[in-house]
């Protein structure tokens, strides 16, 4: 690791669906933003949930914005990642499971940790999930539970590197 970038361990598999959650992150804050879609309401939340027409005001004046930002951190952090043109089927077990580093450099640290906060919002919210310790025999629960382990080497990886950086 160097002061400018942080290094994350992950294998190809692990990348390959971080890849895909984020690629479906930005279809859907980029097609569903005046759906009504509860995911897209979590990520824009209000800050008046008792007046409905200050609520309606404050979405009007700032939803946009936010869901662009969302969509703009998001392909950062997509771009970050490896291309799979010929997906995961094609591949062995052995390259499957094979080590590899993203680079993070210091000034997207930020759009990778709203990114993944945001990517779990919405699974929460598709699965019902309203607390960390809710468990669940769904299988994407476990994604959830992933996500946020990834998160978490971010912000341990981040710290390190700002208390190596001082004096």
């Amino acid at each position: 690791m160097s002061d400018d970038i942080l290094v994350m361990p992950i294998t190809v598999i692990e990348e390959f669906h971080l890849a895909r959650l984020v690629e479906d992150f930005i279809e859907l804050v980029g097609e569903s933003r005046n759906t009504g879609d509860p995911a897209i309401d979590r990520l824009t939340p209000t800050p008046y949930p008792e007046d409905s027409e200050a609520a309606t005001e404050f979405a009007d004046a700032t939803r946009d914005d936010l869901l662009d930002h969302r969509l703009a951190d998001a392909r950062r952090v997509r771009a970050a990642l490896a291309e799979f043109p010929a997906g995961i089927d094609s591949l062995t077990e052995a390259d499957a499971l094979e080590m590899r580093e993203i680079l993070i450099t210091i000034d997207s640290i930020d759009a990778w940790l709203r990114t993944l906060t945001a990517i779990r919002l919405v699974i929460a919210e598709r699965l019902g999930i309203t607390s960390d310790d809710q468990a669940g025999e769904d299988g994407r629960y476990d994604v959830y539970e992933w996500v946020g382990y990834r998160l978490e080497l971010i912000i341990q990886a981040a710290d390190e590197a700002e208390s190596a950086s001082s004096p």
